[in-house]
């Protein structure tokens, strides 16, 4: 992999997670857990082809503005789905209490 294709994975991911974004803002959490999964293959491509050169010039400019536009949208993507886990954390654990609750007093 050059450094062009490097470059090139680094702003297909930006792309991917601005669509995981939508997906948070939209609540569609499916969605979102695909484009995870989507956003995984392509920084497993990169871990890879680890021994390309380091990168210089524009290449290298274009490669930190996608990590930080990426970074941008994960701390927002964060922010959309903490309290929806938080929701969900306290379904599972009222469901869990339910349970051995009605196991303790047979139910």
């Amino acid at each position: 992999m050059n450094g062009q294709e490097v470059v090139t994975v680094y702003e297909t991911m930006v792309g991917i997670t601005e669509r995981m974004l939508d997906a948070a803002t939209a609540s569609e959490w499916d969605r979102l857990a695909e484009l995870e999964q989507e956003c995984a293959a392509h920084a497993r491509r990169l871990k890879a082809n680890e021994g390309v050169a380091p990168l210089a010039g524009q290449e290298r400019v274009r490669k930190v503005d996608a990590i930080r536009r990426m970074l941008d949208a994960d701390r927002r993507i964060r922010d959309l789905t903490s309290p929806w886990m938080a929701h969900l954390s306290s379904l599972i654990n009222s469901k869990s209490t339910e349970r051995r609750v009605a196991r303790a007093y047979g139910v």
